[in-house]
């Protein structure tokens, strides 16, 4: 249950079209369901206005189908990153709904397309190709929170020149996400090109000094660009999320539609 199918319950009974019995008989589910090996939290929407997001690392085919089946019931959306494509086809088979993004590892289930709000588009950007799993998984994050997502991938310091042509779309964007490996330099240019909320994802991608991510992540917190944020390494969730509330930041309720025009 979301926010706008909560007021609408509420509204039901305060008109006196549903009783508080039948009300209390639709809310029996609030706050988590009980599936025995996992407690789904169907009350994240209502505190957060969050959908729910489950890791899909280390849980069963079957896990996966049963925490979709129960979702798909109580009418909510779900995201599951981290899904592997073996995994994906087996959870497909039994919940034909599933849109899998490979490039992204996230397979998505919809009951309802989700309303777009927020100040403007976060833009994500890769410093290489290489990059682009974790740059993916967190457009395809932040599409699911309900953002306007635009991509600028392989811009990175190696050749600065294809960063400082998209200069009009830095500044165009309300948050930018960037993506980058090796010494993780360029969420330092780019903090340093724009007065926009910048989040850096350090990514696992490099030689050996790379350490699996370690350097540019040190790199990134390191920063001579003041106000640069840093989350974990190969983490696109958690900076879509991270940007996702920076971007509804004044929006009323965070429910209101940006101008798309």
């Amino acid at each position: 249950m979301n926010q706008e199918e909560m007021r609408r319950l509420l509204e039901h009974v305060a008109a006196g079209r549903l009783s508080p019995a039948q009300a209390l008989h639709r809310l029996r589910h609030l706050p988590l369901m009980d599936l025995g090996f996992a407690r789904i939290d169907t009350h994240r929407s209502l505190r957060r206005d969050i959908p729910e997001v489950v890791f899909g690392a280390g849980k069963s085919t079957e896990q996966l189908v049963k925490i979709g089946r129960q979702m798909t019931a109580a009418g909510l959306n779900l995201m599951v990153t981290r899904l592997d494509p073996l995994k994906a086809s087996a959870v497909k088979r039994k919940l034909r709904k599933l849109d899998y993004r490979a490039d992204a590892r996230i397979g998505v289930l919809l009951r309802e397309k989700p309303v777009v709000r927020g100040h403007g588009v976060i833009l994500i950007v890769s410093a290489g190709t290489s990059d682009i799993a974790v740059a993916e998984e967190a457009a395809v994050s932040a599409e699911f929170f309900g953002n306007r997502v635009e991509r600028l991938y392989d811009v990175g310091v190696a050749g600065l020149h294809r960063l400082i042509s998209q200069l009009n779309l830095l500044e165009a964007a309300s948050v930018i996400i960037v993506v980058a490996g090796m010494e993780g330099a360029l969420p330092s240019v780019v903090a340093g090109l724009v007065g926009k909320p910048v989040i850096g994802v350090p990514t696992s991608v490099g030689y050996g000094a790379a350490l699996g991510g370690v350097a540019p992540l040190l790199g990134m917190l390191n920063s001579c660009a003041g106000g640069l944020t840093v989350v974990n390494i190969d983490n696109g969730f958690g900076a879509a999320l991270a940007a996702t509330l920076i971007n509804r930041v004044g929006v009323a309720d965070g429910r209101r539609e940006t101008d798309t025009a």
